[in-house]
């Protein structure tokens, strides 16, 4: 969306913004702007409060990189959780559908992406070397690497394997119940917490 009239320039800049998200394009982002302005003014000022407070405040935990308001976040702080098994998972999302299965009680790492050549990511634009020292702590005994089934997601866990291994750690992925190509963040929880317990 754009126009020469300056009466607009704050509606363009707007819907430029909107579409910053994923998968909205600018006929989606214009409807959302022209919802927000037109029916939802109220809800607009919360949006706009809600994310200048959430980029102000949210931090990555120091120990698994996670999102939280504090130095560490509530899972690595939580003396009850197993700290001799270590969960590396892509995203901050990721984290938290493994969080909802109820499945697992041990700890994280988040790479905060993965292997991407077309994107231009490589190893040393993840977290890889802070998961080395992570993971060689001598309390991690087991590493699970639930990366996503994507082709990135699958590369990024083979060189993660290779190089933990060779560390002398015991590395399991999760199983295929998770279906191939999958996003983790959008994969049911079932499925999920199965895949977990059938990790090889």
């Amino acid at each position: 969306m754009s126009s020469d009239s300056p009466d607009t320039q704050s509606l363009d800049t707007l819907v430029q913004a909107l579409r910053v998200l994923p998968g909205v394009g600018v006929k989606s982002a214009a409807r959302m702007a022209f919802h927000l302005l037109q029916h939802d003014r109220d809800g607009a000022r919360k949006l706009a409060a809600a994310l200048t407070d959430a980029v102000s405040h949210i931090r990555h935990c120091r120990s698994c990189h996670t999102f939280t308001e504090h130095e560490l976040c509530h899972t690595c702080a939580d003396p009850s959780r197993d700290r001799t098994r270590l969960c590396v998972v892509e995203t901050p999302a990721d984290q938290a559908v493994m969080e909802r299965t109820g499945a697992y009680d041990g700890q994280y790492f988040v790479l905060l992406g993965r292997l991407s050549p077309l994107d231009r990511i490589g190893l040393d634009d993840l977290g890889i070397r802070p998961l080395l020292e992570r993971a060689c702590d001598g309390v991690v005994q087991e590493v699970i690497v639930a990366t996503s089934f994507t082709a990135e997601g699958e590369a990024t866990a083979h060189i993660l394997t290779e190089s933990l291994r060779r560390r002398g750690l015991t590395v399991t992925r999760l199983a295929r119940g998770v279906p191939v190509g999958s996003e983790l963040e959008f994969v049911d929880l079932g499925t999920i917490a199965h895949a977990l317990a059938d990790r090889r």
